[in-house]
This record gives C-alpha cells, structure tokens and sequence, in this order.
C-alpha cells in the first residue's frame, strides 16, 4: 500500500462507518485520500470511523444524511460541501462510492408495497441523484464506483426484490461510463458476495457461517477488506483503463454451476 496514491483526492464513502462501508474508508485513507464517511443513523459508527482513520494518520469527516427520503442527495452534498469547508479543502470531489444500502430478506409473496419502495428509495434512487449531483462536482479523471452484489447473477428467491434494485444499479454503471469518459472518469460496478459483517445476524451460527462459506471457491466468508482492496484499486490511476465493468469479487461463489 503506497500512503500517497491518493494523496490530494477526496472521496464520499456512502454508508461508510461500518462494515464493507468501513474498510473502504479506512482503506481510501490510508492511501491518502481526504474521505467523507457518509452515515444515516449511526452516529457513533461514523465517528469510529473518523477516529480510526485520524489515528492511523489520514484525514477524514463524518456527514450525515438519511437515505430513501425526499431531499436525500441535496442533503449528502450539502453536507460533504460544509465537511470540505470545515477541514480547509478545495471543493469538489475525485471518488464517489456507492456503498450504503439496504437488505429486504423477504420472498416475493410477502413483499408489500411499502417495503418494495422503501428498497428502491435507498438502494436505488438515492445513488441515482447521488451522482446526478456529482457531475458538477467531479473533477477530471475521477472515479466511481457502485457496490452491487454478486446476487444478480444468482438467482435467490428470499431477496428477489433487493436483488433488482442491485440489478437497476448496475444497468447505470456502463452507461454513465460512456458519457463521463471523455472527462477521463471511470465508472464500475464491485459485487460482494457472502461477506462477513453485522447486517447478517444469521452469520452468528456457525452452521450457516459454514454453508455459506462453501459456496466460495476458497471456501470462506469474504471480509469487508477484501471488498475495500478491489474498490480501491478501482478508485486509483492503476484502474484508468477499466470502465463500465461488473467485477465479481464474490470469491468463486457458485463457479462451475
């Protein structure tokens, strides 16, 4: 890891205190970028983040604003606007990660209206308007990337309704890809597997834990570094010839099938 490959950058982290969200902060830091750890309700988490980061030696502040709500992607940027302001950085910004969403752990029998809209909201419209807003701060040669998850191109049943809004978010990724790349901007999709972090409480049973495992080619859990360590090659200048890809980072999960 080179501390200064970022250096000078500035990066929004969406959902970025906790879990996959976490490391890709703490790890776009650590290669010197400036990151905005974008939260919705937990406070605490973010400002671990920032704390952790800060300690380690990098820079960083938390924004909050909740998601899937009207108003939601002004108030991210108002917030990442004053953060830049507050720390005495240049305004704009070179990376924007898609992180934060949501799970609906639900067949389609038992999806109600308001549950299929609440997903959508955060999942999907509020990284839409997310980057819609961007653009005009983007800078040249930028990055972004989208965290979709390896479910799309399996099918599973019980989250029928998240995976198409992972679905949605994807379908974007080539095509922003093809009206910023004159600008030098690259665009890519990053998609998870069975990765290790809280917002799977069933990964506390070590039955479940296992079977989940040997779906991967390596026959483990992904961990929320792993995950970091693709987006940040993406988010660097050794990824400027890769744009408008879907990159697997499930660890092998159902090859061969």
């Amino acid at each position: 890891m080179t501390p200064t490959r970022l250096a000078e950058r500035t990066a929004l982290v969406t959902g970025g205190g906790r879990g996959i969200g976490r490391a890709i902060s703490l790890r776009l830091a650590a290669e010197g970028a400036l990151v905005a750890v974008h939260y919705g309700h937990d406070h605490q988490a973010a400002q671990d983040t920032v704390k952790q980061i800060e300690a380690d030696g990098g820079r960083a502040f938390a924004l909050r604003a909740e998601l899937g709500v009207p108003g939601d992607a002004e108030a991210v940027w108002d917030g990442f606007d004053q953060g830049l302001a507050a720390v005495g950085a240049p305004a704009g910004v070179d990376i924007v990660v898609n992180n934060a969403g949501v799970t609906l752990p639900k067949p389609l029998a038992d999806v109600t209206e308001e549950d299929y809209d609440r997903v959508f909201a955060v999942n999907t419209r509020a990284p839409f308007f997310i980057l819609q807003r961007a653009l005009p701060r983007l800078r040249d040669g930028g990055r972004i990337v989208n965290i979709s998850s390896g479910a799309v191109r399996i099918g599973y049943p019980a989250i029928a309704a998240y995976t198409m809004t992972k679905g949605a978010l994807d379908v974007l990724t080539p095509a922003l890809a093809l009206q910023l790349g004159p600008r030098g901007i690259t665009v890519n999709t990053v998609a998870p597997g069975f990765t290790d972090t809280a917002i799977n409480p069933t990964l506390a049973d070590p039955q479940i834990r296992s079977a989940l495992a040997a779906h991967s080619a390596f026959n483990r859990l992904g961990t929320p570094a792993d995950i970091a360590d693709v987006v940040a090659f993406l988010a660097g200048d050794d990824a400027r010839w890769i744009t408008g890809q879907w990159i697997d980072a499930t660890g092998g999960v159902h090859l061969g099938l």
